[in-house]
């Protein structure tokens, strides 16, 4: 339970670390590790979660998968897709962006809430939560808003995961509806993924960096 409470955190600060000492800004890359981390999760929710949830022989999982996806077609509504790489406030904003905080603060306790259950759920998690970090810590240390308020929206962030574990963990409502929120989960994976892989090919263009980065990607997690 350690480790899985970690690693998120870490993911996000090496997000941080990343764009605050070599301020990376050639999107081209970002768009990569987008692709990469897309179709790394994707990968992980079909080769291991998915089966996994199945082989409960629960019978109602493909409804709380379309709960899922539905429930993050809500969520980006506030967020405005922030969980796949947007950002969509004014970097003149002063104020803490409260409707993107809660809802990337659902959506990071819901994927750390199955973690302890499923095996390597949580390396799709940690590759998935990097480039968001990255992208938000580029957009905080750009904007106007004060420090202290960017540092603890990514502080905040980092730690919303690590309590979906501990909730898990600690109470037996969580325990008692495992597979019904490992459901909703799949479902919040399989549209955030294949979004971000829709729109890394944004220009519909044959990209064979792009193809053997996502290609990677698949079969690392395959044999993971």
């Amino acid at each position: 339970m350690l480790v899985n409470i970690i690693l998120p955190i870490l993911s996000v600060v090496l997000g941080f670390f990343i764009v605050f000492a070599f301020k990376p800004n050639k999107a081209k890359y970002l768009k990569l590790l987008l692709a990469f981390s897309g179709a790394f999760l994707l990968s992980i929710t079909v080769f291991h979660f998915l089966p996994e949830v199945y082989n409960s022989d629960y019978k109602s999982v493909g409804l709380f998968i379309m709960i899922g996806i539905l429930l993050q077609i809500i969520l980006e509504f506030f967020s405005k897709g922030a969980e796949h790489g947007h950002v969509h406030i004014s970097k003149n904003e002063t104020t803490f962006p409260w409707l993107l905080f809660i809802s990337l603060s659902i959506h990071s306790v819901l994927e750390g809430l199955p973690i302890d259950g499923h095996t390597n759920l949580i390396y799709g998690i940690i590759i998935h939560k990097l480039p968001v970090a990255i992208i938000l810590s580029t957009f905080f240390l750009a904007s106007k808003m004060s420090k202290a308020k960017s540092l603890a929206f990514l502080l905040l962030f980092a730690l919303m995961t690590p309590l979906g574990v501990f909730l898990s963990a600690n109470f037996n409502f969580f325990e008692d509806y495992h597979i019904q929120i490992s459901a909703i989960v799949i479902g919040i994976f399989l549209h955030i993924s294949t979004t971000i892989l829709f729109e890394s090919n944004e220009d519909h263009k044959f990209n064979i960096t792009k193809l053997a980065t996502i290609i990677s990607a698949i079969i690392i997690a395959y044999f993971i």
